[in-house]
């Protein structure tokens, strides 16, 4: 079954059913019971109406990107963004990334110059963070959807009570995954997080506005790594 975001489908169809097409089918499987929730069937009510408006990001095929690139039994890494970046040709449905050719946005040269400062790598010319993705590395944003320029707009819509669900689902579901989760918003999801059976790791957000105060020098890159390598798991390429 096609896997692909399909806006005709979603503004024709129902909830269930094009759920299924909208999603990769390993995380349908698991998050089929939250799709048949009235607060859910609202929020894709609301998703339904912007995409068909306009203007708002990411472009819709690309809406359950970070679950097409990183299937639910690939989980290894959970990285929390808060929303979509809401510039133009930004946005391609994967926390802190962008695509090929967009400028680097400024919390994800602050990254790479952690994973450079830590693992010694060379900053990458790309934002484009799909290759982390393919590795196991879910780039979740707590909201999937945001209005151009216009930060935050589709917060409490319902896709933070969704996102919850995910970051849940897999905390009780799977063993032995790290959670990276930068600044207070961040943070305040690690009530979801059984860390008897995980690693959560904290710190501010990557912004330039925080960075100085606990991002750099956390070396949440190379912790990880070895926590994987100690639990038998293949490490991530950063």
């Amino acid at each position: 079954m096609d896997t692909y975001y399909s806006t005709k489908k979603y503004l024709n169809g129902k909830i269930d059913e094009n759920m299924k097409i909208q999603i990769e089918d390993s995380w349908y499987k698991v998050l089929q019971d939250e799709f048949e929730k009235e607060y859910f069937k609202e929020l894709a009510g609301k998703v339904r109406s912007a995409y068909f408006a306009g203007q708002t990001f990411p472009p819709a095929p690309l809406l359950f990107n970070a679950f097409k690139l990183c299937p639910f039994n690939e989980v290894k890494v959970v990285i929390l963004g808060q929303d979509p970046y809401h510039g133009d040709g930004q946005a391609h449905g994967l926390s802190f990334s962008v695509p090929d050719g967009i400028r680097t946005p400024p919390s994800l040269q602050n990254i790479y110059k952690e994973i450079k400062d830590d693992l010694g790598k060379d900053i990458p010319d790309s934002g484009n963070l799909e290759r982390w993705a393919k590795q196991g590395v879910l780039l979740l944003n707590s909201s999937l959807t945001v209005e151009k320029h216009r930060a935050g707009s589709h917060q409490g819509w319902g896709w933070e009570t969704f996102t919850d669900a995910v970051i849940k689902t897999i905390s009780d579901s799977r063993e032995h995954v790290v959670f990276l989760l930068w600044g207070r918003f961040a943070k305040d999801k690690s009530y979801l997080i059984d860390d008897s059976k995980h690693l959560v790791l904290t710190a501010a957000h990557p912004s330039p506005f925080s960075a100085y105060s606990g991002f750099f020098g956390c070396k949440h890159f190379s912790q990880t790594n070895d926590y994987l390598k100690k639990h038998g798991l293949p490490t991530v390429e950063w």
